[in-house]
């Protein structure tokens, strides 16, 4: 994967760190966290720069945010309504837990936007409810922005303090990725749970 990463980052620069950023927001083949602080550590062994990796990452990572947010506004909802007319009684779900949970999403859409840009995974995921409750767009685009913007200056500068063992930090960010994998469990196994209890009390 060093081989790789270097590669692109030597024959590509900035545009080849920006394009592993949306796609990986996309389609994550590896973990932004490994672009990130490569791409650090590449500042002190190329002409790269910190802001313009920073600016670059972000870019691309912003792009890839847009891009799911649409694919939330215009097909996200629809998908889901057919997958829970399809499958919906397995879990004891319906059409109106869905629009209950897009009402709870544009009550409480700031804060989620701007929070799930710390939380591996759902940096990505958090763009499709987003679409799908219709949050305005300017507004989306500033959060996203400004996390994601957060996000990316620590792990390139990280990357770029260590240099060589920049793996290290990876390490370091797959034991964050995993706690936090595990508290987003914990939340969607008591948020089943609830939603269940009430249906029953009905």
């Amino acid at each position: 994967m060093e081989s790789w990463l270097t590669y692109i980052m030597n024959n590509f620069g900035y545009i080849g760190i920006a394009f592993l950023m949306a796609v990986e927001n996309i389609f994550p083949p590896i973990p932004s966290e490994v672009v990130l602080t490569f791409g650090g550590f590449m500042t002190t062994q190329s002409n790269l720069s910190i802001a313009g990796v920073v600016i670059s990452s972000t870019a691309g990572s912003v792009g890839g945010a847009v891009a799911l947010y649409y694919f939330g506004m215009f097909q996200g909802q629809k998908r889901m309504e057919k997958i829970v007319d399809r499958w919906g009684h397995l879990l004891r779900v319906d059409k109106e837990d869905i629009h209950k949970s897009n009402d709870w999403f544009s009550k409480y859409e700031s804060w989620a936007v701007f929070i799930c840009r710390f939380v591996p995974l759902m940096r990505s995921i958090i763009s499709i409810p987003a679409g799908m409750a219709h949050m305005n767009i300017l507004l989306f685009l500033a959060l996203t922005t400004v996390g994601t913007l957060i996000w990316n200056t620590v792990l390139v500068y990280l990357g770029a303090s260590v240099g060589g063992s920049w793996q290290t930090i990876v390490g370091y960010m797959d034991i964050y990725s995993r706690i936090m994998y595990g508290i987003l469990i914990v939340v969607v196994i008591i948020l089943i749970f609830l939603l269940i209890r009430k249906k029953k009390k009905r």
